[in-house]
């Protein structure tokens, strides 16, 4: 997976997760436009374990591919109704709410 952290005003941490192979790539289907290849997206590879501790500290998650949407499921974070498909990507937006 590629993650890159991106940190709001306040210091809370925004993860974007997403399959290696669709960093750089956009997706339009009618309405729908997934866009893939803005340097938000362009992070570093990080192990499941590094994703892992991420999730523990982050308050929101962008995710897309079926690897990292698979990963983010396995996890509990989200249900299988939460996800959005664009030309069959999977992807989705999470809001974690902390009292940090």
């Amino acid at each position: 997976m590629i993650v890159k952290k991106h940190k709001t005003r306040d210091g809370r941490l925004i993860l974007a997760v997403c399959d290696e192979e669709l960093v750089g790539k956009i997706f339009d289907e009618g309405e729908k436009h997934l866009d893939l290849s803005s340097n938000f997206y362009k992070g570093e590879k990080r192990t499941e374990e590094e994703v892992k501790n991420l999730l523990k500290m982050t308050h929101i998650i962008n995710v897309a591919g079926k690897n990292s949407i698979n990963f983010i499921l396995k996890k509990g974070i989200i249900s299988k109704e939460e996800v959005d498909y664009t030309k069959k990507i999977p992807h989705t937006q999470v809001i974690i709410l902390r009292d940090d």
